[in-house]
């Protein structure tokens, strides 16, 4: 399934849903999920049933899955030529973002 064109609601529950799959996968009940993670079970099927929940929330699950290295490649810039890796390296340099110029 492709992200780019749905609505956020949709987003948060194909991630919630991707959650209950890993956990599925590796044979691990909701409650020893939930324990191992540090969440309620309730905060846990929210998750898992429509993606609405904290950010730390899913952190805490994706860490007690062990799929932290998931986590790796979010929101990294990706340089795709010299230009991009020029603007990427001032952007890293830069402390806060540019002013708005006035019209």
């Amino acid at each position: 399934m492709t992200l780019d064109l749905a609505p956020s609601s949709e987003i948060l529950q194909t991630l919630g849903h991707r959650v209950r799959a890993q956990r599925l996968a590796q044979g691990m009940p909701q409650r020893e999920l939930a324990q191992m993670a540090g969440l309620s079970l309730g905060a846990l099927r929210k998750l898992e049933g429509s993606g609405q929940s904290s950010l730390e929330t899913l952190v805490r699950a994706v860490q007690a899955l062990g799929l932290v290295h998931e986590l790796e490649d979010l929101f990294v810039l990706k340089r795709q030529s010299i230009a991009q890796m020029e603007k990427a390296e001032a952007a890293n340099r830069r402390q806060r973002a540019p002013r708005r110029k006035s019209t």
